[in-house]
């Protein structure tokens, strides 16, 4: 199926990062985590929704702070 990342910034604006394939297990993993690595930053989910009329999954995330 088909993902598609979306970033909310910290103006409120939500850009899109990337969309790509992902597996059925990867999709099922998603049950159990809360947090992406992306380009080796790493993302909180804070939200999801099924596109039917396109579908894809979107996921919208929120970069995690270290420090």
């Amino acid at each position: 199926m088909s993902v598609v990342l979306f970033e909310k910034l910290p103006d409120g604006e939500v850009r899109e990062m990337e969309e790509r394939l992902w597996s059925t297990n990867m999709i099922a993993a998603l049950e159990h985590v809360n947090y992406l690595i992306v380009g080796g930053s790493e993302y909180e989910t804070v939200e999801g929704r099924l596109n039917v009329d396109e579908g894809k999954l979107e996921l919208l995330l929120v970069p995690v702070r270290h420090g």
